[in-house]
C-alpha cells in the first residue's frame, strides 16, 4: 500500500511540474479535465452524476473554461447568474424529481471544484506567474507531508475535531511551519524573480503559512462531505490516494488563496 501510494505520489508531482512548466493552454486543458473528473466524483456522491443536473454542471464547467481560454473573465458574474437560472429552471420543470439539496450541491460543485481549481491556471498566467504558482503546491503538498511526519514523530494531542481523529495539534502546526519554511527557502532561491513582482521573501513565507492553513481546511472540508454521505473515498482513479477530489482537496483551497493574494499584491 505504501509503495503504491509512493509511486502514485511521485507520478503526481512529476505530472504537476510538467503541466505548470508548460502553462498556457496545456495547463488550462489539464485543469479542465481534472475539474470535470472531480465534478463527476462529487456528483456521484449525491447521485446526480448522470442526471440533467450533472450534465448541466459539466456544461457549465466547459463554458467557464472557455471564458478563461478566450480571456473573458469580466463575464464571470453573468456566467454565475446564467448557471443559477438554468439550475433553478431545471429544478421547477423536473419537480419533484430533485430536492433543493441536489441543486445546492450541483451548483457548489461548479464553484468548489471548477472555479476554485482554475485559480491555479489564473495565477500561472499572471506576470511572473511561473514563479508565483509554485506556492500552491508548496502550501498544499508541503503542508501535508510535514504534518504527516511531525504528527508521526511527536504528535500527542488530538485535534479537537470529529472529522479526522488521527490528526494532532502538533502535526497540524508542523504542517504550517514546514510549509512556511519551504516557501521561505523557495523565495530565497528565486528572490530576484519574486521581487520583480513585488513579493519579498518574508511575504512569500507568510503566504506559504497561510496557504498551509487553507490546505488543512480544504482537507477537512473534503472529509466533512465524505462523512455526511458516508463514503471513504471519492474514487479510485489514483492508486493509494483515491480520486481526484481526495488528492486535490487541499489544492482547491490553496490555489484561490494564491490568486486572491497575488491579485491584490
Amino acid at each position: 500500500m505504501f509503495g503504491e501510494r509512493l509511486i502514485s505520489g511521485i507520478f503526481l508531482v512529476a505530472f504537476a511540474i510538467a503541466a505548470i512548466w508548460a502553462g498556457g493552454n496545456v495547463l488550462l486543458g489539464v485543469v479542465a479535465v481534472l475539474s470535470l473528473i472531480g465534478q463527476f466524483e462529487l456528483y456521484r456522491v449525491i447521485k446526480v452524476e448522470k442526471s440533467a443536473l450533472g450534465f448541466l454542471g459539466y456544461g457549465a464547467t466547459i463554458a467557464y473554461e472557455c471564458l478563461l481560454f478566450f480571456e473573458k473573465t469580466q463575464y464571470v458574474q453573468v456566467f454565475i447568474f446564467a448557471v443559477m437560472l438554468l439550475f433553478m429552471a431545471t429544478y421547477v420543470i423536473a419537480y419533484p424529481k430533485f430536492v433543493f439539496k441536489d441543486i445546492a450541491m450541483s451548483v457548489t460543485g461548479i464553484i468548489y471544484v471548477t472555479m476554485m481549481l482554475s485559480s491555479m491556471y489564473q495565477v500561472r498566467v499572471m506576470n511572473g506567474g511561473f514563479y508565483l504558482v509554485w506556492i500552491v503546491f508548496l502550501s498544499a503538498w508541503g503542508s501535508d507531508t510535514c504534518a504527516y511526519c511531525v504528527g508521526k514523530l511527536i504528535g500527542k494531542h488530538k485535534l479537537p475535531s470529529k472529522l479526522s481523529p488521527k490528526k494532532t495539534i502538533e502535526g497540524c502546526s508542523g504542517g504550517v511551519i514546514g510549509a512556511a519554511i519551504l516557501a521561505g527557502v523557495y523565495a530565497y532561491i528565486f528572490k530576484d524573480e519574486l521581487a520583480a513582482q513585488g513579493c519579498s521573501i518574508a511575504l512569500f513565507t507568510v503566504v506559504g503559512g497561510l496557504g498551509a492553513i487553507c490546505s488543512q481546511i480544504g482537507d477537512l472540508t473534503a472529509s466533512a462531505i465524505k462523512r455526511n454521505y458516508d463514503i471513504k473515498d471519492y474514487g479510485h482513479l489514483i492508486p493509494g490516494h483515491g480520486g481526484i477530489m481526495d488528492r486535490f482537496d487541499s489544492i482547491l483551497f490553496t490555489a484561490p488563496l494564491a490568486y486572491i493574494f497575488f491579485t491584490f499584491l
